[in-house]
């Protein structure tokens, strides 16, 4: 029996959306080519590929691609909410289908997942990020076979292809996170909101993940004795039964005491607070007049964007990064790029931008990587590791840079 055709994703011009045909009938999804149509188109071919009762003899890859997806968007979530792994697991599905799309599961071998590999550093991956990415593929595969939708020889022969290696391969090396210093973060401090200075400080001295400092509530800090301690909701290690407890001493204590509030189980920094103070002091500092009609206007009772009542880590990211384009003057051609500009033009501008911004842009992950060398220095290895909630001393080290003036003072002595 002739197996039936995936539904395509179509463009419905006249209305500017997406469709789907599935059981003749249209299926609108949204802006045509936005994420979210993107998403549901997924959702719906996900529902369409199981209910046709694919076996392993006739099980293609990027049917195989659609049902590992939907598994990745069950198992990976935290807090009721997808996880960042998702979007990962998103990344390299995506690279895979687009090289083996119309394979059959079985016939994936050794070769094509090496090409699929050279498809990731034709775009540019950087070295580890791709070896991540056919270790996500593998266990793709790794699923396929606890499900018994391909046989286990095929995740066999997979398991040969190593690693790249460094030097010995085409793929860009990434750049490790140093720490960043002092003054590049005090010059952020004008553009900033007093919300999101307290997070940079409260990182700055805590040495926390910046997702930890985000999500701080009252509930979750216990202020008996002279050091507090705050055990966050919801942390990297949870999944792993590990318990986080990051001790907050007089500096931190200084920096959140302000933030406290009687509701205990909201959360210290909020951009609605931000915007909130943002607005007042704009007002403030008015010096013209309102006019009638300003006063007589009403805000919408449900504006199209709101302030969240955290940041995430992604936008605590954001702002930093935007801070860092004011503070350090970033050419204004570069942080605003026409879309009226010929492709190849503004492709150039955006590659200049991405250049500059790694030159001259922190993030707030930086900061851990700066309270980490200061522990380190000042207390030892194992104390950072205690401290930034380590499970090795391996991973302290990536984490803790070397600290190179106190190696040239030392040597200074006794070399």
């Amino acid at each position: 029996m002739p197996r039936k055709k995936k539904p395509g994703y179509w463009h419905h011009k006249p209305s500017g959306q997406a469709y789907v045909r599935i059981g003749g009938k249209d299926i609108y999804l949204g802006p045509f080519d936005s994420p979210e149509s993107r998403s549901r188109y997924d959702e719906l071919i996900v529902a369409w590929t199981m209910s046709q009762n694919v076996d392993r003899h006739t099980l293609r890859i990027d049917e195989l691609a659609l049902k590992y997806l939907a598994h990745a968007r069950e198992h990976y979530r935290k807090d009721g909410c997808e996880t960042s792994e998702v979007v990962a697991v998103r990344g390299c599905l995506r690279v895979l289908v687009a090289v083996a799309g119309d394979l059959l599961a079985r016939d994936f071998g050794p070769l094509k997942l090496q090409e699929v590999r050279g498809a990731m550093i034709a775009l540019g991956w950087k070295r580890k990020a791709i070896n991540k990415q056919i270790g996500r593929i593998r266990r793709c595969f790794q699923w396929a076979v606890q499900n018994e939708l391909i046989a286990p020889d095929t995740l066999v022969a997979l398991g040969t292809v190593p690693g790249l290696r460094q030097g010995r391969s085409d793929a860009v090396e990434s750049v490790p996170v140093m720490p960043v210093s002092d003054d590049a973060v005090y010059a952020v401090r004008p553009f900033v909101s007093r919300q999101v200075w307290a997070m940079i400080q409260l990182q700055r001295v805590s040495g926390c993940r910046p997702g930890e400092a985000t999500q701080m509530r009252g509930c979750d800090i216990t202020v008996a004795g002279q050091l507090w301690e705050y055990r966050p909701e919801s942390h990297k290690t949870q999944h792993h039964g590990k318990e986080r407890i990051i001790v907050l001493g007089p500096k931190a204590q200084e920096i959140i005491r302000e933030f406290l509030r009687a509701d205990t189980t909201s959360f210290l920094f909020s951009p609605a607070d931000a915007r909130e103070e943002f607005d007042e002091k704009r007002r403030a500092n008015r010096r013209t007049p309102t006019t009638p009609s300003q006063q007589s206007r009403t805000r919408k009772s449900k504006p199209t964007r709101k302030p969240g009542l955290r940041y995430t880590t992604g936008s605590y990211g954001q702002v930093i990064r935007k801070a860092c384009e004011v503070a350090f003057d970033m050419p204004r051609e570069l942080r605003n790029i026409s879309t009226k500009l010929p492709e190849a033009e503004r492709e150039g501008l955006k590659a200049q931008a991405r250049e500059w911004r790694e030159t001259h842009c922190w993030h707030p992950h930086q900061l851990r990587h700066t309270a980490a060398t200061e522990i380190r220095r000042t207390f030892g290895t194992e104390a950072a590791q205690v401290v930034l909630g380590h499970a090795s001393l391996s991973v302290t080290e990536v984490y803790a840079e070397r600290d190179l003036k106190l190696a040239e003072r030392v040597m200074q002595q006794l070399g």
